[in-house]
């Protein structure tokens, strides 16, 4: 990927998908746990599988890779220190149409993974295009620092309201969510005053009738 090119964001939807990572080591169980988070059915290739990745429960083989296994998968990542391995794995994955991730090789990669916060359905993704992970990692903080679980009670309630009018029969595209959003609600919702929220919504959702 040129480091000069702009990233396309996206959120995938992995449960139930066939995920492969390669590499047997502690920075391939991180990967492994944030697949397995997703829902992604993952089996592991490595020439030696540590424990951390033994202990995270997934079918693994203790073998080199083998060229074009990365066909049927979803999703390839690659967790190894040999740079060989991942441009192999890389190259197959463009033959094949497969995305693949190498850790640590931005080269081999076909796409990044952000530094990621999360606070219940609200996900927030810091990237530097593969530029920095240090300062995507470091810009994560800084957002978990700020994600308190009021985010999360504030995008439950927000969901009611757009099912509510969806039921009514109501567009949810038109409506002026932003004049109902702001650092009021949330902290609100810290201070404990749910019912204040929710009267707010009804207000809301009552004026958006007009």
């Amino acid at each position: 990927m040129p480091v000069d090119a702009a990233v396309y964001p996206v959120n995938l939807l992995l449960d139930g998908r066939a995920c492969l990572v390669v590499g047997g080591g502690a920075v391939a169980a991180r990967k492994i746990a944030g697949l397995l988070a997703a829902g992604a059915l993952v089996r592991v290739v490595a020439t030696r599988v540590g424990p951390e990745v033994r202990a995270c429960g997934v079918p693994f083989e203790e073998r080199p890779y083998r060229r074009g296994e990365v066909t049927g998968q979803w999703l390839v990542i690659t967790a190894t220190d040999d740079p060989s391995t991942n441009a192999a794995v890389r190259a197959d994955g463009d033959a094949s149409g497969v995305w693949v991730n190498a850790a640590d090789d931005p080269k081999s990669c076909s796409f990044t993974l952000p530094a990621v916060a999360r606070q219940g359905p609200v996900t927030v993704a810091v990237s530097t295009a593969g530029h920095s992970p240090a300062l995507a990692s470091w810009l994560r903080q800084h957002v978990v620092a700020e994600l308190g679980p009021e985010w999360a009670t504030l995008a439950a309630l927000l969901s009611g309201a757009r099912e509510r009018m969806k039921a009514e029969g109501r567009s949810t595209e038109g409506a002026d969510w932003r004049a109902l959003i702001d650092w009021d609600m949330l902290d609100l919702l810290r201070t404990g005053q749910d019912a204040r929220v929710k009267e707010r919504l009804e207000a809301w959702l009552s004026s958006s009738l007009d």
